[in-house]
C-alpha cells in the first residue's frame, strides 16, 4: 500500500503565466515514496488506468503521436506526470475538452509542479481531487467509481460553465483575438476591454433594447405592430376564459391555435384545434404557462425559426413533428420513451439538439392527444400513428433554402419590434417560396433566441451564428481592445507605471492605473493599497470609462496569478533580478527568472512594442520573443546591443551629453536635460530617477506620445502627482475627461 500523494499547494493562474497564455491550475505535489516507483514498477497500474480511462490512448504526450502516453506508462513515468493526464482525461470525459498539461520536477526530491488547462476554476479543482483519488486507487489496486466521478464533473460543467450559445459567441470572439471576461457565474460576458467593451448574455447584447424585449414578450402587441408595417401575421384575439377562447375560435374560423401571450420555446402552444373541449383544455394549458392567452387562426405548414442578427438572416431551421407508431401492446407513454426519447439526439440539457419529451414539461402534448381521442395510457393499434408534438423540434437546417422575400420579411419583423438579435418564428409549407403565395405568416418574434438548434442541428450543417453575433458587435477592424501597458520587473516599476499613466493621461484618454500605490482612473484614486495583483487589477478592464490602462506586474504576480490581461500594446521589462519571494517558488537561476519575465514580452501584440532594458543582458535577450517591435533603453548608447539595434534603424532611448535622447540610428531628438529634473516629490529615489525616465519615455514613445508632451508632462508629474494621487480637482480651461486619443493609441 503506497502512501497518498500530498497536494502541497494549489493555485489558479487566471491569465498568461509562465506555463501558457491560458488559465491553468497549478499544483505542487509531493509524491513521497512513489519517487522510487515509476509506473513500470507498479504492477497492474497501466492496465487499471487504461480500463478506467480508455481515452488515455489518445494522449500524445511528449511522444507526439496517438498512444504516446501509454508508451510512457509502460516504459516508466512518475506519479505527478500520471496525475496530470488522469485529470485531463476526467475533464475530457465530462465534456470539458482539455489538452494542455505539464509536470516539472523541483530541486526538492519528490516534489513536482503540475499544471493543466483550467477552463473553470471550480471544475478544475474538483477534477484534481477526483484524479488524485482515482490514481491512488489504481496504484493500490482499490475500487473507484469512474462513472460516478465523471457524472459529478459533468453536472459541475453544466452548472458552472458557459452555456453552448454563449460559448459559441465567446469562441468566435477569441477567433478574432477579441478578449473576454466573464462577469458572473452565469452567461453574462464582457467582450473587449474598457470603453471598447460590449456585453452579451446568451444571445442578448448591450444593444438589445429593454423596450423591444417587452414588446416581443407581448404577443398581441407584437402582432399589431407587425401587421401595421405590412408583415403577414395570423389573425388572433386575446381571451380571458375558456368560453371566450371558444367564442374567439368561432369568430376566427376553425381550426385555431391557442397559446400564451408571453411564453416562448413553444411551451403551452396547442395547434389545429377544432373542438370546443380541446380548445377549453388548451386554454388551461396556455394560461398556466403565461400571463394571458391568445387564440389565433391556424396556419397550415411547417414551423420555422429564422435567426436575424443585425438585420440579416444568418440561420434557419425547420421544425419536425414527433409521431409514434402503435404496436398493439405499448401505451403512448412507453412509445414516447422507446421511439422518440431513445433518439441519441434527444436529451435533457443543451448538449442535445432535440429535447426529450416529458409530459410534465410539455402539457400541450396531452391536449394534442385529446384532440386525437387519446390519453397517455392509450394503447394504439398495430401500425396506428399518433401525433405527439408539432412544435419545439426546430432541428433541420434550411438556411440555404430560405427565399429572399421570406428573409426580408423576417428581418423586417425584427426591425419593427426593435431587436438587434431575434428568433423569428414563421409557418410556411415551403420556405423556398414567398409567404404570400402559400398563405404563410410570422407567428412570433422572440428576444434572446437559443442558438443550439443552429449550432447542432439534427439534420444539416451547423451555422456560424456565434461569429455573426460577434461581427454584429464589432466592425471588421475592431478588436475591442484599449491600449494596455504592462510594466514587469522589480526595479522602479511603480514609478514607471505612474509616470507612463500620467503622460498618457495628458495625451487625451482616460487612463486607468493599477500599481503598488493603488488603483486610479485619470486623476481620481479609486482605492489605495497594492494593486499589482492581477485579480484586483483586472477590474480596470471592466470599467467602461477607461480608455487606456497601465499595469504594474511584479515577478511574484506573474508566478502566482498570471497577468490581468491576455495581450498588451506595450510590454516593459526593467530587470531580471530575483527575490526571496521567487525563491519560495524554486526560482533562483537566471534562466528561470527569464522564463517568468518573458511572459510580459510574449503577450505583446503584433502591432505593439516591447520596451526592454538593454543594460540587463537577460532582459535584452528577450527581444527576439516579441511579436511586435522593440525599443531598447539604457544610459550608454555605446553598449554593443544598443549600437547594433541603432545600426538597424530601430528605436532606442539613452543619455547623451546629460540629456535623455530618442534615437533611431538616423535621427536623434532631445527630450529633457537630466540636471533640470527631480522626481523626489513623486517619491522616486534619486538613484532610480534616470532609469525611470528612460523606461517611461521609451514607453511613451511606443504609445505615440510626442517628445514635447513628454517634457511638459514630466514637469507637471513632479509637481502634480505625489506618491498618492490627490482627489480630482478640475483645472481651469482643461477638460481632463476628454475622449480624444493620440494617433498611435487610436490605432491600438
Amino acid at each position: 500500500m503506497k502512501s497518498p500523494i500530498r497536494l502541497l499547494r494549489v493555485s489558479y493562474l487566471g491569465g498568461p503565466n509562465i506555463w501558457t497564455y491560458r488559465p491553468v491550475l497549478e499544483s505542487w505535489l509531493d509524491i513521497g515514496e512513489l519517487e522510487d516507483f515509476p509506473s513500470n514498477l507498479l504492477p497492474g497500474l497501466t492496465e487499471r488506468l487504461m480500463a478506467w480511462l480508455p481515452g488515455l490512448i489518445e494522449h500524445h504526450c511528449g511522444v507526439g503521436e496517438r498512444g504516446g502516453f501509454l508508451l510512457r506508462l509502460r516504459e516508466g513515468t512518475w506519479a505527478g506526470h500520471i496525475l496530470e493526464h488522469v485529470v485531463i482525461e476526467l475533464q475530457n470525459m465530462a465534456g470539458m475538452q482539455t489538452g494542455f498539461g505539464q509536470t516539472r520536477s523541483t530541486p526538492v526530491r519528490g516534489v513536482y509542479k503540475m499544471v493543466f488547462r483550467a477552463r473553470d476554476e471550480q471544475v478544475a479543482r474538483r477534477a484534481l481531487a477526483m484524479g488524485h483519488e482515482l490514481l491512488m486507487a489504481a496504484i493500490n489496486d482499490q475500487p473507484f467509481d469512474v462513472k460516478a466521478a465523471v457524472e459529478e464533473l459533468r453536472e459541475l460543467v453544466d452548472d458552472l460553465c458557459l452555456g453552448p450559445s454563449t460559448a459559441a459567441i465567446v469562441d468566435a470572439a477569441t477567433g478574432r483575438r477579441i478578449p473576454h471576461i466573464r462577469l458572473n457565474d452565469g452567461n453574462l460576458v464582457q467582450l473587449g476591454y474598457g470603453e471598447r467593451q460590449r456585453r452579451i448574455w446568451t444571445a442578448e447584447t448591450d444593444r438589445t433594447s429593454a423596450i423591444a424585449e417587452s414588446i416581443a414578450s407581448d404577443k398581441d402587441l407584437s402582432k399589431d405592430l407587425l401587421a401595421a408595417c405590412g408583415v403577414p401575421v395570423p389573425e388572433g384575439q386575446v381571451v380571458d376564459s375558456a368560453q371566450a377562447a371558444w367564442e374567439a375560435a368561432q369568430d376566427l374560423g376553425l381550426p385555431v391555435v391557442v397559446k400564451p401571450t408571453d411564453a416562448n420555446h413553444g411551451r403551452g402552444v396547442s395547434l389545429e384545434l377544432t373542438r370546443k373541449e380541446d380548445i377549453e383544455a388548451a386554454y388551461a394549458v396556455a394560461d398556466a404557462e403565461g400571463s394571458g392567452v391568445m387564440v389565433e387562426r391556424f396556419i397550415r405548414g411547417f414551423e420555422h425559426r429564422l435567426l436575424i442578427v443585425g438585420g440579416k438572416l444568418v440561420a434557419a431551421t425547420r421544425g419536425d413533428e414527433a409521431w409514434v407508431t402503435g404496436d398493439g401492446k405499448s401505451n403512448v407513454l412507453d412509445l414516447i420513451a422507446s421511439q422518440i426519447n431513445s433518439d441519441p439526439r434527444r436529451g435533457l440539457n443543451e448538449d442535445f439538439p432535440l429535447n426529450a419529451i416529458r409530459l410534465e414539461e410539455y402539457p400541450a402534448v396531452a391536449v394534442e392527444l385529446q384532440r386525437q381521442g387519446k390519453t397517455p395510457e392509450s394503447v394504439p393499434a398495430v401500425g396506428e400513428r399518433v401525433l405527439i408534438m408539432r412544435n419545439g423540434n426546430h432541428a433541420i437546417d434550411c438556411t440555404d433554402d430560405v427565399h429572399p422575400e421570406v428573409a426580408h420579411a423576417a428581418a423586417l419583423a425584427a426591425k419593427v419590434i426593435g431587436l438587434d438579435i431575434a428568433g423569428v418564428d414563421l409557418v410556411a409549407q415551403d420556405i423556398s417560396r414567398p409567404l404570400a403565395e402559400q398563405g404563410g405568416a410570422i407567428v412570433e418574434v422572440n428576444a434572446g433566441p437559443g442558438l443550439l438548434m443552429h449550432l447542432k442541428p439534427a439534420v444539416g450543417s451547423p451555422r456560424p451564428v456565434g461569429k455573426a453575433i460577434v461581427d454584429h458587435l464589432f466592425a471588421a477592424d475592431d478588436s475591442g481592445r484599449i491600449p494596455v501597458v504592462g510594466v514587469a520587473g522589480s526595479r522602479g516599476t511603480t514609478g514607471i507605471a505612474r509616470l507612463v499613466a500620467w503622460l498618457a493621461h495628458l495625451g487625451g484618454p482616460q487612463v486607468g492605473l493599477a500599481c503598488r500605490a493603488g488603483l486610479f482612473v485619470g486623476r481620481r484614486p479609486l482605492q489605495q493599497g497594492d494593486f499589482s495583483q492581477a485579480k484586483a487589477a483586472r477590474r480596470l478592464l471592466m470599467n467602461r470609462g477607461v480608455q487606456a490602462a497601465v499595469f504594474e506586474n511584479g515577478p511574484l504576480t506573474i508566478v502566482s496569478e498570471g497577468l490581468a490581461y491576455d495581450r498588451c500594446q506595450v510590454g516593459v521589462v526593467t530587470d531580471a533580478h530575483g527575490s526571496a519571494a521567487l525563491e519560495a517558488f524554486h526560482i533562483r537561476e537566471a534562466d528561470q527568472i527569464f522564463k517568468v519575465l518573458r511572459t510580459q514580452v510574449d503577450v505583446v501584440l503584433s502591432d505593439g512594442v516591447a520596451v526592454l532594458n538593454a543594460a540587463d543582458t537577460v532582459v535584452a535577450e528577450m527581444a527576439p520573443l516579441c511579436d511586435g517591435d522593440v525599443i531598447f533603453y539604457a544610459e550608454d548608447p555605446e553598449l554593443p546591443v544598443m549600437s547594433e539595434h541603432l545600426s538597424q534603424c530601430r528605436r532606442a532611448v539613452f543619455v547623451r551629453n546629460g540629456h535623455i535622447v530618442l534615437g533611431d540610428g538616423q535621427r536623434e531628438q532631445v527630450v529633457v536635460a537630466l540636471d533640470g529634473v527631480s522626481l523626489a516629490a513623486a517619491g522616486i529615489p534619486s538613484e532610480e530617477q534616470t532609469h525611470v525616465l528612460l523606461a517611461s519615455f521609451a514607453t511613451a514613445w511606443a504609445l505615440g506620445i510626442s517628445p514635447e508632451l513628454m517634457a511638459a508632462g514630466l514637469q507637471t508629474f513632479a509637481r502634480e502627482v505625489p506618491l498618492v494621487f490627490p482627489p480630482r480637482v478640475p483645472l481651469p480651461g482643461v477638460d481632463d475627461t476628454a475622449s480624444s486619443l493620440p494617433v498611435a493609441i487610436k490605432s491600438a
